[in-house]
Formats: structure tokens, C-alpha cells, sequence
């Protein structure tokens, strides 16, 4: 390109700089230089015209005047049109007639003259050179008509184009105002250049993403070059034309609404399909494009914000219906998965030994897996407290990830999941396409992710007061009240079970001899030798003061005798200071009519009270 020109703004009120280059040509009979005759305008080339004209038809009918020199000459005596004839005669006075308008009297204007040939008969040829000016005079009215008349003709298609053009941008501004979609906004755009010049190869160069597939449409690189037309429109805000050397006419016009300039419309045409007066109207639609666009924009992000909105709306109202963490983690893994319509999603949970574990996962060899605080991308979201988005982990590979790996995920977003100023978790969310991920998405997440992390809070909380009623705050066993529940519980469903009820003996005594910080541990370690001696499932509780329960369900008395004495036993072997411990036993099974909690207990305590009886440090069964 070998021109690049900068080109002024459109005027104020809408209205052209300029005028179409055939408005810009005067009128056909009043070039520059015109004279008036009459107060009506006229031009030498129309005299040439009407000259030829009677010239012709005074040769044609062997007119006298032909066989002498005439010329024609304008208002300041210069010779328009001239035809020699013999040798003229430089000592004869020349007959000149002044050619007469519309007004009475002669003017100061043009003038037909016949220079002799020799001696003439002024008196036969002075009518005759007035006639043949007043025969030039008509043929010259004639032609300025004939030429007044085309050139109304021409005005007249010039303003029907005109007005067909000004039609054409009316209507594509109406539809482009009309449309809500950005895609569709672009795609008019570019059509309706393509309708009013079919000649032009037009492209949009947006500095936004794009990714409906249109090849007309492709992201503008800024090259700062001298020739650089689309860098210097964007820059500048003002179009910008060019010429290659070949006559090709170049444009790039800002695509801008009121808050930035969004692209560049580039236009490559034929120099003979171009009136550099157009520039203008081309400018107004593609502004009139930026501001659709820009309004469509604006249309599009707020349905996104209503529509996130309602999406955090119900995601909190049902995360908040749940108050067990493994729900809520297999809820939110779920409901994400759905959200961004992704090909995997893993929960990872901290634990107190500083190592994240998968709490849900659609991958099933993923399951309680464990990680170190530092590894892979856990690590980087651990460490900086921040969301992240990967666009290709194969091409980047920013950290190693078995989780990535394993799937063959390209795409990753991340989030932490917090508990005040903690990371208590981490969100990984991936998928196989590269570039999958918008930055809505990346947005989105992290705003999800902290009410799924108050969620997991209020959960644990929840967890943790409920522990805390049901617990002994000294031996860490259950209550007295949450072993009830579920020894009634269990008689629901179970067909037998057996309570134990462990008193460590002479405990006033030790509390009398050591203090009561020593009385405190020993029961702590007789809590903690029930603990070690039972199963996971039977239940151990705090029944009061010394006394310490244990309800052993789907287990008869023969059995829990067994697991009494291994109690009984251990707390002998080791205590300091040494201590026993008495024990009474009770069952109960389904063939019994009438068993209650009470009736349990009561059975168990008298069972307690006689080996209290009979020495202590030993078992009976009641």
C-alpha cells in the first residue's frame, strides 16, 4: 500500500462533508471560467457545439459566408472556433456580428466575424452574418437546453440513488438496532457492506473472542506498522483509506460504541466502484453496528448475571437443605458438572495432617485419593488463594497432575474453597477439548465456590456441635443421653445386643489419695482402654461420674462377657496408679415381649452392684 490518508468525521446533524463525486462536477454548460450573457449562463463548449452545427449546414447549402475566413470569438475576443477560407486580406476590415440572448440589445459577449477575402458587398453580407449569428445563437440556446435537460436527468437518478442509499443504510440501521445477539449484529454488519458493494472483500477484525466460525470474522492483531490501516482506525478511532498500487482502495473504519472502540470493518475495492464522499456513510452504519453490538453485549451479560444469579440462588437454597458433608460434596460435584457441562469434576477436602483428599468424584479410581498440600494444581490453589484456568495443560504444562493425566483432561478450572481466610478445599474441573473454559466460567466458578464453601462450613459446624452434645467433653465417649437413643434405636431392628456397664472401683479413694487432675487421667485411660477393646460399630458412652457404659449390638451375653473381661483386664495391666474396675452385663433379644432401655440398664446396674458386693474387680451378669 502506497497511500495512507487520515479522513475527517462526518459532519454535524448527519449530514455529508461532501457530495457524491457527480455533484461535485459543474454544471455542463458552466465550466470554470463561464461568462453570462442575459443573466443566463453560458460556456464555450456549447459554443463549439453550435458552431459545427451551422458551420455544417452553411457548407451544406453553399452559404457565401463559407467562402470567407470566419471565426468565433468569446467575451474577452478570444477565438473559440475558426475556418479558413482563401487568403484573406490583412488591409480589409473584418464584418463582426454579436451573437444576441434572450434580452433585447447586444452584450458584451460572444461574436461571429468574417474576415474577407478580398473587396465584399458589406451591404449584401451584413444580413447575411446577422442571420447566421442568430442561427448560431438557437443552435447554441438549443444545445445549453438539451444540456440543461440532461443534467436535470442526471441529478435527478443521482438523487434517486441517492435517496435508494440512504434507504438502504435506514433499513440496516433499523436491524441492526434490532438484534439482541452479537453474532447476529456482526454477521448484518458484513452483509449489508456486502449488499452495497458487492465488488468489496470485507472482513471484521474484533479485539474481542470470537468463535461462531465465520471466516469473515478474525481477531485484529495490532502490528504497528507504517502501512498498518486496521492498527491505525482502532488507535486513532477515525477511519482510514488507502491506495495500492495496483488502484485497489482500501479502508479500515472504526467499530466503536460508547465506552470503546470493538473492532475494525476492512474494506478492499475497485478504485472505479469507490466515491471517496461514501466514506461517511459507511462510518455512520458501522458505528450504528457498534453501538448494537455494544448494546447487545450489554443485553447478553446481563441475562448471564440474572440467569448466574438464579443459578446461585438455587444451588445455595440446596446446598443449605443438606447438613452432611458427603452430600454436600456429592451434590456440588454433581450440580457442577451440569453447570458447565464438563467431562470431570473432583472435590478435595484438607485434612488435619495437611494433605488434600477426593471427597467426590465422577472418576471412580479417583476416590479417596490422597495429595500433598503442594501437588499439582491443589498445590498452586492451596498456596495462592486464588482460582485458576488452564487453556491447554498439554501444550503448557504449567505443573504435573495424575488427575489431568489420568483423564486425558486439556481444559482445567480451579477454585479454593474457603472457611474464613482458609483454604479448607479445592474444586478441579476439567475437560478433554482445549480451550473449553470460557472466563464467564472462570468467574462463575468462584462464585460458586464460596457459597459451597459456607455450605461445607455450616455443615462442619453443624457436625461439630452435634458432636460436642453427643460427647464427653473429659473422656471423649458419647453421652449418656445419645447411648439411649441408640440402644432404642437398635431394638428397632436388630434381633439382640448386651450393655456393659464398667465402675472403676474405690475412684473416691484415688481422687482422696492423688487429686482430682489424677482421678481425671485414670478415667481418661480407662475410656481410652473401652475405646481400643471394641468394635467400630458398638457404642461407648460416659453413664456418669466413674461409671462408664458400653451397648455391644447384635452381641449376647456370652460373647460380651468376653469382651468385658478383655476391658477388665487391660485396665488392671495398666494404670498408674493401678486401678480395677467392676463390670455388670445385661442382654437382650427379640424373643423378649417386653424389653426397654430401663428395664436394660437395670438389669445391667444390679449386675454391677453385685460384683460390687462380692469383692469387685470382676464381672456378673444380670
Amino acid at each position: 500500500m502506497n497511500d495512507s490518508t487520515k479522513i475527517s468525521e462526518p459532519a454535524p446533524g448527519g449530514q455529508r462533508a461532501e457530495e457524491p463525486k457527480e455533484a461535485q462536477q459543474p454544471d455542463a454548460w458552466t465550466p470554470s471560467g463561464e461568462y453570462n450573457l442575459g443573466g443566463e449562463p453560458r460556456c464555450e463548449d456549447l459554443l463549439a457545439q453550435a458552431w459545427e452545427s451551422w458551420l455544417a449546414e452553411a457548407l451544406a447549402v453553399d452559404s457565401p459566408l463559407a467562402r470567407h475566413t470566419l471565426r468565433l470569438s468569446n467575451e474577452h475576443g478570444v477565438v473559440v472556433a475558426r475556418r479558413q477560407s482563401g487568403t484573406g486580406s490583412a488591409g480589409l476590415r473584418a464584418l463582426e456580428e454579436p451573437l444576441f440572448g434572450r434580452a433585447s440589445g447586444p452584450l458584451n459577449g460572444p461574436s461571429l466575424a468574417l474576415e474577407p477575402s478580398g473587396e465584399v458587398d458589406e451591404a449584401f453580407y451584413r444580413p447575411l452574418l446577422r442571420m447566421a449569428a442568430v442561427l448560431l445563437r438557437e443552435k447554441w440556446e438549443r444545445a445549453a437546453e438539451s444540456a440543461a435537460v440532461q443534467q436535470t436527468i442526471r441529478r435527478h437518478r443521482l438523487n434517486e440513488r441517492e435517496a435508494r442509499r440512504r434507504d438502504n443504510l435506514f433499513q440496516a440501521a433499523i436491524r441492526l438496532n434490532n438484534l439482541n445477539d452479537v453474532y447476529s449484529v456482526l454477521r448484518a454488519l458484513l452483509d449489508d457492506v456486502g449488499l452495497l458493494y458487492p465488488s468489496a472483500n470485507a472482513h471484521l477484525f474484533l479485539t474481542q473472542d470470537y468463535v461462531d466460525g465465520d471466516s469473515r470474522i478474525q481477531p485484529l492483531l495490532l502490528r504497528h506498522t507504517s502501512d498498518d490501516l486496521n492498527a491505525d482506525a482502532f488507535l486513532s478511532g477515525r477511519p482510514m483509506t488507502g491506495t495500492d498500487a495496483d488502484g485497489t482502495i482500501r479502508l479500515a473504519i472504526p467499530m466503536r460504541g460508547k465506552q470503546a472502540v470493538y473492532g475494525v470493518l476492512s474494506l478492499a475495492l475497485p478504485g472505479e466502484d469507490w466515491d471517496a464522499p461514501e466514506l461517511q456513510s459507511v462510518a455512520m452504519l458501522t458505528e450504528t453496528a457498534g453501538f448494537a453490538f455494544e448494546n447487545a453485549k450489554l443485553f447478553e451479560q446481563s441475562n448471564l448475571l440474572v440467569s448466574e444469579l438464579q443459578l446461585i440462588n438455587e444451588l445455595t437454597k440446596r446446598l443449605n437443605q443438606s447438613l452432611r458433608l458427603n452430600e454436600i460434596f456429592e451434590f456440588a460435584m454433581t450440580e457442577l458438572l451440569q453447570i458447565f457441562k464438563a467431562d470431570y469434576c473432583n472435590l478435595l477436602q484438607l485434612s488435619a495432617d495437611n494433605h488434600f483428599r477426593i471427597v467426590a468424584s465422577n472418576v471412580p479410581a479417583a476416590a479417596n485419593e490422597l495429595y500433598s498440600a503442594g501437588y499439582g494444581f491443589c498445590g498452586i490453589v492451596y498456596s495462592t488463594k486464588e482460582p485458576l484456568i488452564i487453556s491447554d495443560y498439554t501444550a503448557t504444562r504449567v505443573v504435573d497432575s495424575q488427575l489431568m493425566d489420568a483423564t486425558g483432561s486439556r481444559s482445567l478450572i480451579a477454585a479454593p474453597v474457603m472457611a474464613g481466610t482458609e483454604v479448607v478445599g479445592v474444586i478441579l474441573v476439567s475437560h478433554r477439548v482445549p480451550n473449553y473454559f470460557s472466563y464467564e466460567n472462570y468467574k462463575l466458578l468462584q462464585v460458586l465456590s464460596t457459597h459451597i464453601g459456607l455450605a461445607i462450613s455450616n455443615a462442619s459446624l453443624h457436625a461439630e456441635v452435634r458432636r460436642m452434645v453427643i460427647t464427653d467433653n473429659l473422656t471423649g465417649l458419647h453421652a449418656r443421653h445419645y447411648l439411649n437413643e441408640q440402644i432404642q434405636l437398635r431394638q428397632r431392628k436388630d434381633r439382640c445386643g448386651s450393655l456393659v456397664l464398667v465402675d472403676i472401683d474405690h475412684f473416691k479413694r484415688v481422687n482422696d489419695t492423688f487429686g482430682h487432675l489424677i482421678g481425671d487421667s485414670i478415667l481418661v485411660i480407662v475410656s481410652d482402654v473401652i475405646r481400643t477393646s471394641i468394635r467400630d460399630s458398638d457404642i461407648a458412652a460416659r453413664w456418669g461420674g466413674e461409671e462408664l457404659a458400653v451397648y455391644l449390638p447384635g452381641i449376647q451375653s456370652g460373647q460380651a462377657y468376653r469382651i468385658a473381661e478383655r476391658i477388665r483386664s487391660t485396665v488392671e495391666a495398666h494404670t498408674n496408679p493401678a486401678v480395677t474396675v467392676s463390670c455388670g452385663l445385661s442382654e437382650w433379644t427379640f424373643e423378649e415381649e417386653k424389653i426397654s432401655v430401663e428395664s436394660l440398664f437395670n438389669r445391667a446396674d444390679m449386675a454391677l452392684y453385685e460384683a460390687k458386693k462380692n469383692g469387685r474387680n470382676r464381672i456378673c451378669v444380670g
